[in-house]
Order: structure tokens, then C-alpha cells, then sequence
């Protein structure tokens, strides 16, 4: 008896999302996100992590494995935190009414994609759990102090 084990195949639809850059894109670090790097000096939202090059247009987000595609679209449920945690100051090209949020902080993903995408991927964002009781000081604990309950 022979076993044929079979992937999946998923289909992929590679984009022109209008980026094309002469040269490489100057990387800086991000400081909040240290794992993350944003291009410098292009007019688009543009980040790499690991080994991935990201970039946020129209209200959502692309990758690719190099800085002029071919692009693909990623659903927000799939996009890694490290990039969702990278501060609005470093989005060259922000929506309009990101102008009103805090530049320090992350991007209000909640807000964007919904409780649903929220509940999902179990986010909260940065200084906003005192919302919900929990952070801030206000959480219950549970156990001894010592790392394991008795």
C-alpha cells in the first residue's frame, strides 16, 4: 500500500502596487520595534521584518521579498505584530485621519479592522488595556510570587 500525502496549493496573485524605486531603500531601525526597519527615504509606507518587505497602501497591507514586489495581499489577521506595533511617525504616507491619532503609539488597528479582527488576534493596544480592568495595576493575580501556584 503506498500513502501520497498531498499539499495544498494556494493561489497567488502577484500585484503592481505602483512601487518601483531605482535603488534600495535606506533601512532605519525603528526604535519602539527594534525588529522592524523602515525605509527612510521613500514616499510610501514601507517596512522590513523579517526578511520581508512590507508596505501598507490604500487601507491594507502587501509583502514581498523584495522592496519592488511582486506583491502580495495579506489579510490584517495575518500581518505580524512587530510590524502592527511600529508607531504612526514612521508611516510616510498615513491615511488622513491618522493625523489625529498619537504618533507615538501604534496605529489604532481596532479601530481600522474591528472588535471581531481585535478579538482574534487577541490584541490590545499599547496603554489602552485599562479599558477592559486589566493592566494599569488593576489585574488580579493569582499564586504565591513565586512563578507557579500552590
Amino acid at each position: 500500500m503506498a500513502l501520497v500525502l498531498a499539499a495544498p496549493a494556494y493561489a497567488q496573485v502577484h500585484v503592481d502596487i505602483g512601487i518601483h524605486l531605482p535603488v534600495p531603500p535606506r533601512l532605519v531601525v525603528v526604535p519602539e520595534v527594534r525588529a522592524v526597519q523602515y525605509a527612510s527615504t521613500v514616499p510610501v509606507n514601507m517596512f522590513l521584518y523579517g526578511g520581508q518587505f512590507w508596505v501598507f497602501t490604500n487601507g491594507g497591507w502587501w509583502v514581498s521579498a523584495g522592496y519592488n514586489g511582486p506583491w502580495l495581499a495579506v489579510g490584517p489577521q495575518f500581518v505580524p505584530r512587530p510590524i502592527l506595533l511600529v508607531p504612526v511617525a514612521y508611516y510616510h504616507a498615513p491615511p488622513g485621519h491618522w493625523t489625529q491619532w498619537n504618533k507615538h503609539q501604534p496605529p489604532l488597528w481596532a479601530t481600522e479592522w474591528g472588535p471581531e479582527w481585535s478579538k482574534k488576534r487577541a490584541w490590545k493596544a499599547q496603554g489602552q488595556d485599562w479599558e477592559d480592568g486589566k493592566g494599569k495595576g488593576k489585574a488580579k493575580a493569582k499564586g504565591n510570587g513565586k512563578g507557579r501556584d500552590k
